[in-house]
């Protein structure tokens, strides 16, 4: 069994990095490697690229992430985390269910759920199947400026839920805090670490938010 996946039993902590857009392979993977030391897990996610572009992308930090012993999550994707071997899936809203992601990725897969500033889907979800649960946007984000808004009482009202809570939209080390303190497991980050004028003293302080 990989070791990453199925990790509900371990209650994963930390900072789960999110790829910016970057048609760029070398340069993409050239930004990744030095975070990835601290990173829980890693998401693969590019939305401006075409099928091939994300392909080779995947795969290429697919590699990487199992050098690492980072578990890489895929965007939105499940035959593209399936045809990579990476650890799982994350679902939003339109991305099919949570069962058929178990059927084509296993039992063992990692699959997360975009919940929004929904508790009943984040409910639904539990039910479903998933591995962890995804709510946000806390914070103004530039990746996604009209992303539904949550507040951080979300996460506490989650804790009934027996899964891993993520939270998501514009964190960075400075506002990350508030969410940890409010039950956040993991916080996923995109430019609070890449755009940071030292992306990976970004991702040092993120994960030193759980220690």
């Amino acid at each position: 069994m990989n070791p990453h996946r199925r990790q509900r039993q371990h209650s994963p902590r930390g900072l789960y990095l999110v790829t910016p857009d970057d048609a760029d392979c070398g340069q993409l993977s050239a930004r990744v490697a030095p975070l990835l030391p601290f990173a829980t897990w890693l998401q693969y996610r590019n939305k401006a690229a075409d099928p091939a572009l994300r392909r080779h992308q995947a795969a290429a930090l697919q590699a990487m992430c199992a050098e690492a012993g980072v578990a890489l999550i895929v965007n939105d994707d499940p035959a593209l985390a399936a045809a990579v071997g990476a650890a799982g899936v994350h679902l939003g809203a339109d991305d099919g269910d949570i069962a058929a992601a178990r059927a084509l990725l296993g039992a063992d897969a990692i699959i997360g759920v975009s919940c929004y500033d929904d508790i009943d889907r984040a409910r639904a979800a539990t039910a479903s199947g998933a591995d962890y649960l995804a709510f946000g946007a806390f914070f103004p984000s530039s990746t996604k400026p009209a992303a539904r808004r949550a507040r951080p009482e979300l996460l506490r009202q989650a804790a009934s839920l027996p899964l891993p809570r993520v939270a998501i939209g514009g964190i960075t080390p400075d506002n990350a805090p508030a969410l940890i303190a409010a039950g956040a497991d993991l916080i996923a980050v995109i430019g609070g670490v890449f755009d940071a004028p030292d992306p990976t003293a970004a991702a040092r302080a993120c994960r030193a938010l759980f220690t």
